[in-house]
């Protein structure tokens, strides 16, 4: 896939929550991401990256991911972290990339500072990990396997003010 695969982990877009009565007497695994929201940035050379992240509500988080170079948006995408019965999905869509679809990943870890996503069957990446630095750094990191050999890339972002 394009280089601008690699974005993908920072793909940031609709979250959606989902919990039956049962479920919502217990906390809710998303709370664990609340360090992500508000708007955070990594202006460099090749343009600037930028990630947006919204509580809509209790069980849903919205965000948008942009890369942009100038007055060009080379890359967008939209994600929905989704809960229900305990399972987190993070479902990303990225504009001309696997055909339009969105694409999930399962949360695997989750604790105060740090959230991984994972999709082995994906083909890259196939481990979206967020770690939160301290309430103004975070870094973003894609990783998998591209052509065979391992990959990846990371994203540090800081607090937009």
């Amino acid at each position: 896939m394009k280089k601008n695969t690699l974005l993908l982990a920072l793909a940031v877009g609709t979250f959606i929550i989902s919990c039956d009565k049962k479920a919502e007497k217990q906390p809710a695994q998303i709370t664990k991401a609340d360090w992500l929201l508000g708007d955070w940035e990594n202006k460099t050379p090749q343009g600037d990256l930028s990630e947006s992240w919204q509580k809509a509500n209790d069980s849903t988080y919205n965000g948008a991911s942009y890369f942009i170079k100038g007055k060009d948006t080379l890359f967008a995408e939209s994600v929905v972290l989704s809960e229900k019965n305990g399972e987190v999905l993070y479902t990303v869509t990225a504009k001309g990339q696997n055909n339009d679809l969105p694409v999930a990943f399962k949360m695997t870890t989750a604790t105060a500072k740090q959230i991984i996503f994972e999709n082995p069957a994906h083909d890259f990446p196939t481990k979206i990990q967020y770690q939160l630095v301290n309430k103004d750094s975070i870094v973003a990191q894609i990783s998998g396997k591209q052509e065979g050999k391992p990959a990846s890339e990371t994203f540090a972002f800081g607090r937009k003010k």
